[in-house]
């Protein structure tokens, strides 16, 4: 049997690592038995209530990943990734048909702006001007008002590089949108490469001063999609410190050390295993460690031991929402801080005219060939 150059090279890396995992599991770059090719795709998904196509995208790389997104709030709906037997499973969540996506409140998988996150009593300042946004959440405004960027439809593009294949989407928020100064014209790119990576990037102009932060509110299930619960996934989070909260998940000031507190996954630890030490779910903004001179560094990594899937999480912001609310699935919300327009010693989330905003997250995606030692 002859096979193609890339399908070779991943089956003689899959063979070398089997033969040399100890029972602490090596992980290798996700195979599936089924390959497919590097690839793009348009299909129509549905039509909103004022007859708007809404387009469903799907990216296909050679080793059986395979990524589906719709140019409505730009948002992930699937994303496919073999297991260690190589079968492959949608390891997100959310709804599996038009009907029910449109019905949907959450945005899962959804780009989420202008600001991710909460600002307290929905107000901030610039430059003595104070700006009043949507209240969402309460007294609060969360996750860009009551129509973000999840609710919008966003003009969508097929890219395709060497090596990679993509979307690019693009949106103008206009000024006073949800309160927020400034049209603000952003794009983000969504990719998939030959190396298992799922790279998103963010860039953003604006013509007033105004407040960004940008994310992707996927809900992550590494056994797959709707099969349990997270309680068991090991997740590790590269950061010392993370910052305490109100009732209303508003934080309370400056930022605190992880040690000692079941808030601590700088070395891994299952979900569950220290839940009943919480009043409620695991819902904080992690402080994350950088890597000595690289703007993009490993935030953290989710391994899931009975599938042998891993997700990596790298990126360029300076933290990490770490999200457990209905144990089904667990979000990792790349960030900046909770409330930093309010919040001076904060990293600045304001963006001039003149200025770009930029920032890139990236997913990788491996199988642990070995289960690993509880």
């Amino acid at each position: 049997m002859r096979f193609h150059r890339p399908v070779a090279a991943l089956l003689v890396t899959l063979f070398i690592a089997a033969a040399t995992a100890t029972t602490q599991g090596a992980d290798v770059p996700a195979v599936a038995k089924q390959k497919g090719r590097l690839s793009v795709a348009k299909e129509r998904f549905g039509v909103m209530p004022d007859g708007t196509a809404v387009d469903l995208y799907t990216l296909t790389n050679t080793n059986g990943l395979r990524v589906k997104m719709v140019n409505r709030g730009a948002a992930i709906t699937s994303v496919e990734v073999p297991d260690r037997a190589g079968q492959t499973a949608n390891i997100t969540l959310g709804p599996d048909t038009f009907e029910r996506y449109l019905a949907g409140r959450s945005p899962l998988g959804a780009t989420i702006g202008r600001y991710a996150n909460r600002i307290a009593k929905g107000r901030f300042a610039i430059d003595g001007v104070e700006y009043t946004l949507a209240r969402n959440n309460g007294p609060n405004h969360l996750h860009g008002g009551k129509v973000g960027f999840d609710r919008v439809l966003w003009k969508a593009e097929p890219i395709q590089g060497d090596g990679w294949v993509g979307v690019a989407l693009s949106y103008l928020s206009r000024d006073g949108e949800e309160g927020y100064p400034g049209n603000l014209a952003v794009t983000v790119r969504h990719t998939l490469s030959e190396d298992n990576e799922l790279r998103l990037a963010y860039a953003a102009t604006t013509d007033k001063p105004t407040c960004v932060n940008l994310t992707n509110h996927a809900y992550w299930n590494l056994a797959g999609g709707g099969v349990g619960d997270v309680l068991d996934h090991l997740v590790t989070i590269h950061a010392g410190e993370y910052l305490p909260v109100d009732a209303g998940l508003i934080p309370l000031g400056d930022p605190k050390p992880v040690k000692g507190t079941p808030m601590d996954f700088t070395t891994p630890r299952t979900i569950g295993s220290r839940l009943d030490q919480l009043k409620g779910p695991y819902d904080h903004c992690y402080l994350l460690s950088k890597e000595p001179g690289k703007d993009l560094s490993l935030a953290a990594r989710v391994v899931e031991p009975t599938s042998g899937r891993v997700m990596e999480v790298l990126t360029t912001q300076p933290g990490v929402q770490f999200y457990t609310g209905n144990r089904r699935g667990l979000c990792l919300e790349t960030q900046h801080y909770p409330d930093s327009p309010n919040r001076p010693s904060y990293p600045s989330t304001l963006l001039r005219p003149g200025e770009k905003y930029a920032q890139v997250t990236v997913h990788r995606f491996k199988v642990l060939i070995a289960r690993p030692v509880p």
